[in-house]
């Protein structure tokens, strides 16, 4: 994939045809360790995961795809969905994908959906202190620090929790 169509990123429901990529994820380590993802699962532990995520009907979670040019790249959450409220999660499957805008197009078509169908205004993310581009990209979309609560391990180091809130 050379140059990347940032316009053509949507998100989608999950399908279980899907599994042949998230079965790639979980052998990138980058990815494994960065989205606290045990390595090397047992391919049908995996599999059997990945239909309850097909599958999962929550009044408070919501899990899309992130499809770029008819693959599955990642996933956007919606959790502790309350009211007009809901923590937004990103996870871009691909490691050789990460800073190249797609976390931003796909955090802003979740975005999108949510206020549209679901009527949330507000949301919460929550990021390491040492991951830069997670951090920028939350910035970009105009979220703003509202604490520093926690720590845990993140490739490797141990680093403190950002809270944002976009409103």
């Amino acid at each position: 994939m050379n140059e990347i169509n940032l316009q053509s990123i949507k998100i989608r429901p999950l399908k279980i045809d899907d599994f042949v990529y998230v079965l790639q994820w979980s052998k990138d380590a980058t990815f494994c360790s960065a989205n606290d993802w045990e390595k090397n699962r047992d391919e049908q532990d995996l599999y059997t995961w990945w239909i309850h995520c097909v599958n999962r009907v929550s009044e408070d979670f919501v899990r899309l795809g992130i499809e770029l040019e008819n693959r599955l790249i990642g996933y956007a959450d919606l959790a502790c969905i309350k009211g007009n409220t809901a923590e937004l999660g990103i996870a871009i499957g691909e490691s050789g994908l990460w800073g190249k805008g797609i976390g931003y197009n796909a955090s802003k078509c979740m975005m999108d959906y949510a206020a549209k169908y679901l009527g949330i205004t507000v949301f919460n993310a929550e990021t390491h202190e040492i991951n830069i581009r997670s951090r920028k990209m939350l910035e970009r979309i105009g979220f703003k620090e509202v604490s520093r609560i926690g720590s845990e391990d993140y490739l490797g180091t141990e680093s403190r929790l950002i809270q944002y809130r976009f409103s």
